[in-house]
């Protein structure tokens, strides 16, 4: 497939999906994208005037819908929420959505590792509807809100998505000047700055630009960031019939890896949290380069067309070291402990041990490029009326991982590794210099991806709606590897997903639903080596769930409940060494409820509780994890957050966030205990500025914020007290 698809696909977009002559077209009615919802006015204190309520959103039917017709569970993080807590990060952004857990770098996978109702999220990271594939780590500066729906949606997203999708929402150009410089610093050498500006141009036309440069330490050991992003935008054509929208973010991350704490008799080792594992000279430098172009036309009988192309280049060059083994050492002669596989139970205590570092470098190039043509209109067919988007997605993904191996010879024992340190007491330095590297595999991969859909959402009656959705994906892979087997492996896999829902909505502050959809996942999704699993069938998804969404307090709150189940047939499990079949399957049962919005006009919060019930069905013997639960998948997932005007420049705010415990790995041999941290806030507002103080963890608890199942299981500890002060001027 060539690039020079994207604009014939445009154009068969456009002509494919137009309703014939037997739909009567509502004239003279607004396209659906355009469609909200008013709620009553309210009257707020002080000027933090912000709602954490949302009413619509784009991610559940890649138009702007309202909430309540959305046959799924939605949560939203705007603006509001984000400055309120303080938030730097898409990891920090999430730490509040129950469902949610977070993992680490691992394996061949660096930035953003999410777990989404027991699955993994690691390619279903969206920025404004568009896949967003690349391994970084993400900051908010740039964006508006953060969007998540649950549940498997590859009707609406294409491969992928079992749990759900996580989409960002740019900041784009506004009539409605938003310029605001911030300066944050912080405890433990923590300084940050951001600058947020519109620049009105002719008539209908803004420029805007969001830029971004920290400088932040933690509380762990040898930890530092140092990042800078710049995300210009232009707007034109902004109330008129046809608006073009050019946006692009670039971002710069010299990083510090975290392969946090290796595990010791079933848990994380009983050392000090603050504990570093690496090398001071590790690092993971990372350049993103991202262009969207967007252009929508609405037509005079109600019908709007939108065409998105989005080009992004990311580079990652990583020397990162990590804790690979547990063991004794006598000089330089290392000797693993030989219950590695069941989370190094010993009776050795913990001062007589040590840890051997090993390298977990690559360089990796990864680019795409998507077009993504949507065709939304709204006719009747007698006395039913409709609001369909139906649209054609073009896609290419090109991706090349380069690993090495770095030892240092003089270490022996029969386990090769970069340096021995303490367990209890770890000497921090950086790498030997007779350390040896070596080029191991040179991984090429490459995919096409193709996409026609469809999504109806069908008024029958005032009270009820069906929403029915299809999609056709066509995905084709490619991997050639320099030095692994399979010497290079393809597949060529072709899906059909659904989508269907019935909504009954008795009044206007009620909605209840029952949905259905499907999903799958190439076994070359990632463009990763999966050694014995490149011919196997997609795994395959399904979900069910039935819920309810009200409007209370005038509409200024919203509840929701519900409850699913997500069942993941022919999950991939290893039948013999290296070789894989679609024999297994996993099931994660649960409930979520949420209350989001205002109780009063001086108190918001944002609030949430999800239950999972999750279980690996079946496997195989030498997989050894049936009847376990999926790694990384909390029990229970609980999060409030709410702020107070208790005067009218004053507002106060505390955040409770927490999980039961997890498993590090599948084969639940680590156990990784739960936790609950408390946050908060303190503001002083005034028209042309804020100040606002941020403590993160204020009980200084000790807790691990996220998994590594590799190598064992490892944990990465979480931050400890942590104060931050942030100045925003606005002009």
């Amino acid at each position: 497939m060539r690039h020079g698809w994207l604009p014939v696909g445009a154009l068969v977009a456009g002509l494919a999906f137009t309703p014939g002559a037997v739909f009567a077209q509502r004239a003279a009615e607004p396209p659906v994208a355009e469609a909200v919802t008013t709620l009553p006015p309210i009257s707020v204190v002080g000027t933090n005037s912000k709602d954490y309520a949302p009413v619509t959103s784009t991610i559940g039917g890649k138009i702007e819908t309202p909430l309540r017709d959305i046959p799924q569970s939605v949560t939203v993080i705007d603006r509001a929420v984000l400055d309120a807590q303080g938030v730097a990060s898409l990891q920090d952004a999430l730490r509040y959505v129950p469902g949610i857990t977070i993992g680490s770098a691992e394996g061949g996978s660096i930035g953003n590792n999410i777990n989404l109702r027991g699955f993994s999220a690691r390619t279903d990271i969206y920025l404004d509807g568009m896949r967003d594939r690349g391994q970084y780590y993400r900051d908010t500066f740039s964006l508006d809100s953060v969007e998540v729906l649950k549940g498997p949606s590859s009707m609406l997203f294409g491969r992928g998505s079992t749990g759900g999708v996580i989409n960002q929402v740019s900041k784009v150009p506004s009539l409605q000047a938003h310029n605001e410089v911030t300066a944050t610093v912080g405890s433990d050498d923590y300084y940050r700055a951001t600058g947020d500006v519109d620049v009105p141009l002719a008539g209908t036309s803004v420029f805007r630009l969001a830029v971004m440069g920290q400088d932040m330490h933690t509380t762990r050991d040898v930890m530092s960031n140092q990042d800078f992003g710049i995300a210009p935008s232009f707007r034109a054509g902004i109330g008129t019939p046809t608006e073009f929208t050019l946006s692009a973010l670039v971002l710069h991350n010299h990083d510090m890896p975290d392969y946090g704490l290796p595990p010791l008799n079933g848990a994380p080792a009983p050392v000090s949290m603050s504990n570093f594992y690496g090398l001071t000279d590790d690092r993971t430098v990372q350049d993103v380069d991202s262009v969207t172009a967007r252009i929508r036309h609405r037509f005079d009988n109600g019908v709007s067309l939108r065409n998105q192309t989005q080009y992004n280049h990311y580079t990652t060059d990583a020397q990162e070291t990590g804790p690979n083994r547990v063991g004794t050492a006598a000089s330089n002669v290392f000797t693993g402990l030989p219950t590695s596989a069941i989370g190094n139970i010993t009776d050795i205590p913990p001062s007589q041990l040590y840890v051997l570092l090993g390298s977990h470098d690559r360089h990796i190039t990864d680019s795409s490029i998507y077009n993504q043509t949507d065709l939304v209109t709204r006719f009747d067919t007698g006395q039913i009326r409709h609001s369909m988007v139906a649209g054609l997605e073009l896609g290419r993904d090109r991706y090349t991982n380069q690993s090495y191996s770095r030892v240092d010879p003089t270490i022996t024992g029969g386990i090769p590794g970069l340096a021995l340190v303490p367990l209890e007491d770890p000497v921090y330095h950086g790498a030997p210099a007779n350390a040896v590297r070596t080029a191991t595999n040179r991984a090429n991969s490459k995919a096409d991806t193709i996409g026609v859909y469809v999504n109806d959402t069908i008024e029958l009656a005032p009270q009820w709606k069906v929403i029915a959705g299809v999609r056709e994906d066509w995905f084709k892979a490619t991997i050639i590897n320099s030095n692994s087997l399979p010497s290079s492996a393809s597949q060529d896999v072709s899906f059909t997903s659904v989508r269907a829902g019935v909504l009954y909505q008795p009044t206007e502050r009620e909605s209840y639903y029952v949905a259905y959809g499907t999903s799958f996942d190439p076994s070359l999704e990632a463009l990763t080596l999966t050694n014995g699993q490149q011919n196997v069938p997609p795994e395959t998804n399904k979900s069910y769930e039935v819920g309810a969404k009200w409007d209370v307090l005038q509409g200024n709150l919203q509840l929701a409940a519900a409850l699913f189940q997500v069942d993941k047939t022919n999950a991939r499990s290893q039948i013999e060494t290296g070789v894989y079949d679609v024999t297994g399957a996993v099931r994660v049962r649960g409930g979520e409820v949420s209350a989001t919005g205002r109780l009063t006009s001086r108190w918001q919060l944002i609030a949430g509780y999800t239950l999972l019930d999750a279980e690996i069905v079946s496997a195989s013997a030498l997989d050894g994890t049936q009847g376990k639960v999926p790694a990384n998948t909390p029990r229970h997932a609980a999060s409030l957050w709410t702020t107070y005007n208790f005067a009218p420049q004053w507002e106060a705010g505390v955040g409770i966030t927490g999980t039961s415990s997890v498993y590090a790995s599948n084969t639940n041999v680590i156990t990784v205990p739960g936790y609950a941290r408390v946050d908060a806030t303190l503001a002083y507002h005034q028209p042309k500025y804020d100040i606002r103080l941020n403590v993160v963890n204020l009980a200084d608890n000790d807790y691990f914020a996220s998994v590594i199942p590799s190598d064992g299981g490892r944990s990465v500890p979480g931050v400890g007290r942590t104060g931050i002060i942030t100045l925003a001027y606005r002009f």
